[in-house]
């Protein structure tokens, strides 16, 4: 199975006062489809086309063999290292976009009520 990691490019400071933290998406272990092509089409489109500028990183690596980052881990003095992993707890979030759509519900169903459209 495909494996997702992120490089960090070094930080950007723009004018304007903000910064910019810039990233490469990594994928390893790929395993790439196969497509079957007539003799008159072209070469087939990646399935990467266009994600990058989507996603807002600076490119996508792929590729088919494992591939370990040494940014993402950290030397300890006595010589082992820590693979560093990032877990998403989304809860807050998904309690706070309940909350905005119950209350966008609740508004137009006032509204309604009330005969405003």
């Amino acid at each position: 199975m495909a494996r997702i990691q992120i490089l960090e490019l070094p930080t950007v400071y723009q004018e304007n006062g903000t910064d910019e933290t810039p990233f490469v998406l990594i994928i390893d272990e790929y395993e790439p489809a196969q497509y079957i092509l007539g003799v008159d089409q072209g070469p087939s489109p990646s399935p990467w086309d266009g994600v990058a500028e989507r996603i807002g990183a600076r490119a996508i690596l792929a590729f088919e063999e494992t591939i370990d980052i040494p940014a993402n881990q950290v030397l300890l003095e006595d010589g082992h290292t820590v693979q560093l992993g990032v877990e998403t707890d989304l809860q807050p979030f998904r309690e706070l976009a309940d909350a905005a759509i119950a209350e966008a519900a609740s508004q137009l169903c006032s509204a309604l009520r009330n005969g405003r459209r």
